[in-house]
């Protein structure tokens, strides 16, 4: 048997030659990158700084494996177009912060939605069971790869709801809330309300809700529901406590706003709590804004109920 100078088999060296050729070419990296104007490697750099918290470009360039001139003219190029700003770094001055602009966000939303469709489709085309053989493959073939970044970083899995998740929803929010914010019953069984509703009423062509796994362990939710025609609501999201800090909370809101979109709304709204200072945080960042405030008693407490706002 052949075999190359560091003697792996000939053969299996060109079984990875050919599966590369193939891989590229059905998710058409040889073409122009989601039909814009950016080459993957922009994409993939628009992509972390529109989902990491103000990332240094030592970072970019440690995580993604470039070269630090050609990140530079990377950066130096989405700031002549006004997609990035640097804010001056408050514990290293040495360091500054990278952050993604609201015309950075609006260029990024139609090559994040490409993306998900071309995704969406090639999926699409498989039988439940051939799917989940591919996602499983994809995901031994990292864990391979790379096993020390899978032993450090979990695998996360966006998917469709189940039979029992909504159930697990709603178990989720009576917990939490109650622990965090000190809610009663009430909050739970209005959860359950919004639950049953979207179960009994769902249309998937203007609904739709998302479960986060992480290392197969539910993790989250979100749900996107008709609130008119032209009208969007972001509804149940929450996080369990262990998944916090990795930016799924945004990127859960991202498939919202995504889904939105492509459906057609023109507007997506929400309705919060003025205590829940984390989530608020997320929706201001995605551009929301506060449209309505009022002070109300419920769920036991004295609260500040708020109406967020934004177009799509």
């Amino acid at each position: 048997m052949s075999r190359t100078s560091t003697g792996v088999p000939a053969a299996q060296v060109e079984a990875v030659r050919a599966f590369n050729r193939f891989y590229t070419r059905r998710v058409g990296v040889l073409d122009p990158y989601l039909g814009g104007d950016l080459s993957l490697t922009e994409v993939r750099v628009l992509y972390e700084l529109a989902h990491r918290q103000s990332p240094t470009a030592g970072e970019l360039r440690r995580d993604l494996g470039l070269d630090a001139g050609y990140l530079s003219r990377i950066l130096g190029r989405f700031g002549a177009r006004g997609w990035v700003r640097r804010d001056p770094c408050p514990t290293d001055r040495r360091q500054t912060l990278l952050r993604l602009t609201a015309a950075g966000r609006r260029a990024f939303a139609p090559l994040q939605q490409r993306s998900r469709s071309e995704a969406a489709g090639l999926l699409a085309a498989l039988a439940p069971v051939r799917r989940e053989e591919l996602l499983a493959a994809m995901q031994n073939m990292q864990r391979v790869l790379e096993p020390d970044r899978a032993a450090a970083a979990p695998t996360v899995l966006l998917r469709d709801p189940r039979p029992g998740d909504l159930g697990w929803v709603v178990q989720q929010h009576g917990e939490l809330y109650a622990r965090e914010y000190r809610f009663n019953a009430e909050f739970e069984a209005l959860v359950a309300e919004v639950a049953a509703r979207y179960l009994k009423n769902f249309d998937p062509a203007r609904e739709k809700g998302w479960i986060a796994e992480v290392d197969g362990e539910r993790a989250g939710s979100v749900f996107v529901v008709r609130r008119s025609a032209t009208v969007a609501q972001l509804r149940l999201l929450i996080l369990a406590p262990a998944a916090r800090g990795r930016g799924l909370g945004a990127r859960l809101t991202d498939e919202c706003i995504a889904f939105a979109r492509a459906a057609g709304y023109r507007k997506m709204m929400l309705w919060t709590q003025s205590i829940l200072l984390p989530a608020r945080a997320i929706y201001r960042s995605r551009g929301f804004e506060i449209v309505k405030r009022e002070p109300y008693a419920a769920f036991g407490r004295k609260l500040v109920s708020e109406v967020w706002e934004r177009r799509l």
